[in-house]
């Protein structure tokens, strides 16, 4: 059996997109990657984020927002950033770590007009899915150099 790959997810709050594609593949692929996110500037977990995922069957409830720094011990195999700002404010990785830029919506920024929160979690419920949807493909990555 081979050593499972380091992934980590890069977003800028590490409150949302960071945190669901966190929790996916912890569900999906925890047999293949250890997962872990981060942020340039976390400031919490979003609750919004935890609740839809909650419906997809997956506690992020006990996830804690951190600031890249806090992972700076780790020998990553793959940065995967989730929003274009991570992207840009990324720091140059250490050799042998590749960077994926994944961009995916921004909840909060999508549900700041809502009328209610029904509608707010419609924007959470859509992106959340997109990153199911990259997480079962997601392996293929891993494989790439």
């Amino acid at each position: 059996m081979t050593d499972k790959k380091k992934v980590l997810f890069l977003c800028t709050g590490n409150s949302c997109r960071s945190q669901m594609a966190e929790g996916w593949a912890r569900s999906l692929h925890s047999q293949l990657i250890d997962t872990y996110s981060a942020g340039t500037s976390p400031h919490g977990v979003n609750l919004l984020a935890i609740k839809v995922m909650a419906e997809a069957g997956i506690d992020i409830s006990r996830h804690e927002s951190k600031h890249l720094d806090t992972l700076s011990h780790l020998k990553l195999d793959l940065v995967i950033t989730v929003c274009d700002n991570a992207a840009s404010n990324c720091p140059v990785p250490p050799k042998g770590t590749r960077v994926v830029h994944v961009p995916f919506d921004d909840p909060p920024q999508l549900a700041k007009g809502a009328k209610s929160e029904e509608e707010a979690l419609q924007h959470y419920r859509r992106v959340r899915d997109e990153i199911r949807d990259f997480m079962a493909e997601m392996p293929s990555l891993l494989n790439e150099d």
